[in-house]
């Protein structure tokens, strides 16, 4: 095939309707292939598999939800079962008056100062990363394992300052395991099953959740009693912080949720972000040409830091549209509380109503060859409607570390960039898989080349 009408890896999305046990059997493998053709050609896709549903890829509704109605469409039952068990009544779980104040809590603490001062571990563990794959010589690298382990590096330092007290790597694997033995949709969740009603993949898990909150516990009460390091982490700044309305300082439990979830949502994201931008790079020579004239315009030679995120907007880019051909959380779903109207149809309490941002973000009613990647899309980003592009959300819950995960991840794909040229290895194409997140499955393999 020609190079100029190949497209990056894509999941073909299902022609006919699917019932049931189709919907079921398809959920488990991979979520996204639930997804109907016509998601990308409608701006809005109603049905019943179990519960009545709504796919909404309209940005004025999708703005209705996020922002106009935000109580009203609060998380699915179905993500709050899955992910109660393990963070609790985090940041990311909880709702109302509950999530409010967490939030005006935790907000100061990924602040415009204190995310640029994080940054030069980021530098650091992007350098750990080169000599890691320079060791190996110009071979074939998994690059999501050095994804996962280099952001890995960043979040256990930038939450516990490698405190030897608290084995962050353990606890990761506990909640990865819950997530991947426990976390596929459950019939229970599609058939509207009470709370109350047990789900058998989830209950054996509960040891190993129990034994990794009872470490981090731990790990928060020795510092509470040690004191607040040299340079500030997060947890240092979580335990100084409090509600500005109330002074509602968080207890351990809140601290420990809240750190369980930005440790995994802090690391697998950005991971998956940097391994699809890397595979993308491989995928069109071209553009990884002109990210490293960039690059070595503006570092020569050296490693990125904070200060030259703003000074590599094609990097960025390339971030950018990395997220939006494959974006981390690539469906979120709300539960309707009250009736209401969305692109003309109705919309009853207790309906699923769906964002599917895989499918938002491959429209054919929003973007121009949409399948295809460019990151010059980005190039004028107040062009894009707000709420067509929503790698981080959007309202008042969007994600409070998307400032931190875009420093990150434009700092590790240009300091890998300028030290390296990635090329594809035939046959070893990732391939787009939704679990809970979007992987790539069987690894992103690439050739990495010193650069002379």
């Amino acid at each position: 095939m020609n190079k100029s009408s190949r497209l990056p890896v894509h999941v073909p999305l299902h022609k006919a309707p699917m019932g049931l046990w189709e919907s079921l059997s398809a959920a488990r493998h991979n979520l996204l292939t639930i997804l109907p053709e016509i998601a990308v050609k409608q701006p809005m896709v109603s049905g019943k598999t179990g519960l009545r549903w709504h796919m909404v890829m309209d940005p004025g509704a999708i703005r209705r939800i996020l922002l106009e109605k935000l109580d009203d469409y609060p998380k699915s039952h179905a993500t709050k079962n899955l992910l109660r068990p393990a963070i609790g009544e985090s940041l990311f779980v909880a709702e109302g008056t509950e999530w409010r104040w967490q939030r005006r809590t935790a907000a100061p603490v990924f602040s415009h100062r204190n995310v640029q001062a994080l940054a030069p571990v980021m530098t650091t563990a992007a350098e750990k990363c080169c000599d890691r794959i320079a060791k190996s010589g110009p071979a074939a690298v998994n690059m999501m394992d050095e994804m996962v382990r280099t952001t890995f590096d960043v979040i256990a330092d930038v939450t516990f300052s490698g405190d030897d007290h608290f084995d962050a790597k353990a606890v990761h694997h506990a909640i990865d395991d819950y997530i991947s033995e426990a976390g596929k949709l459950s019939i229970l969740d599609m058939l509207g099953a009470p709370d109350w009603v047990p789900r058998p993949g989830r209950l054996f898990s509960g040891s190993a959740t129990k034994q990794m909150k009872h470490v981090a516990d731990q790990a928060i009460e020795d510092r509470r009693v040690s004191g607040q390091r040299t340079t500030l982490d997060l947890l240092d700044l979580l335990l100084e912080g409090e509600d500005p309305e109330t002074a509602r300082r968080m207890s351990t439990g809140e601290l420990r949720d809240n750190l369980l979830t930005f440790i995994v949502a802090g690391h697998e994201t950005t991971a998956l972000t940097l391994s699809w931008a890397l595979y993308l790079c491989a995928f069109d020579q071209d553009v990884q040409k002109l990210a490293r004239s960039e690059i070595q315009s503006v570092l020569d030679g050296r490693s990125a830091t904070a200060d030259d995120v703003s000074q590599l907007p094609f990097v960025r880019s390339i971030i950018d549209e990395a997220l939006r051909l494959y974006p981390p959380a690539a469906i979120v779903s709300r539960t309707a509380q009250v009736a209401d109207t969305l692109c003309g149809r109705e919309i009853r309490p207790g309906d699923t109503v769906m964002i599917p941002i895989y499918a938002l973000h491959r429209s054919e009613l929003l973007w121009d060859d949409p399948n295809a990647f460019r990151p010059d899309r980005f190039a004028d980003r107040k062009s894009i409607d707000r709420y067509a592009y929503l790698p981080f959300g959007d309202g008042p819950r969007i994600c409070i570390g998307a400032s931190f995960a875009i420093q990150e991840a434009v700092i590790i794909l240009a300091t890998l960039l300028g030290r390296f040229s990635f090329t594809e290895i035939e046959g070893n194409d990732p391939d787009p898989v939704m679990i809970l997140t979007l992987r790539p499955e069987g690894g992103v393999w690439l050739q990495a080349t010193p650069l002379e």
